[in-house]
């Protein structure tokens, strides 16, 4: 079952399509985070998806929030889909190893299938659950939602 509100966000570190890691918990305090689970790299919803975010960048911004776009797949297959995307500014991370391990952290893991549900969490500055939404895997998510849970 997916976190819900209210729920304490589970901390994670994963590896970037950047290079590096990024730690769930070093946002504590100072921004909001989106946390976009999506199934796979390399697939239409998917990228549609991780575009709109860089197309709403400067809202964003505003909402003081940082986007982290989470999959499956491997961190040279998400920095090799990063580049086939254009310019993406927030971070691509794969939740790889241990396979599909922060998904299942946040309920969100389809054990069946080996990748996670299209599921949205935002994480307050305190670092629990403000807003989730678990989405049908061909669903396109309406940013315009999302900036509303902002």
């Amino acid at each position: 079952m997916a976190l819900t509100v209210g729920d304490e966000a589970p901390d994670f570190e994963l590896r970037s399509h950047r290079g590096g890691t990024v730690k769930l918990s070093d946002f504590r305090g100072k921004r909001q985070v989106v946390v976009a689970f999506h199934p796979l790299a390399f697939t239409p919803v998917c990228a549609a998806q991780m575009c709109g975010y860089e197309s709403d960048r400067s809202r964003f911004e505003a909402a003081n929030a940082a986007v982290l776009g989470i999959s499956v797949d491997a961190q040279p297959a998400k920095a090799a889909w990063a580049k086939a995307l254009g310019p993406i500014s927030f971070d691509l991370l794969s939740d790889f190893h241990p396979h599909g391990a922060v998904a299942e952290k946040f309920g969100v893991y389809r054990a069946n299938d080996g990748i996670s549900e299209r599921a949205i969490f935002v994480v307050d500055i305190t670092g629990r659950i403000a807003w989730a939404k678990v989405y049908e895997i061909p669903q396109q998510p309406n940013n315009n939602d999302l900036f509303a849970a902002l």
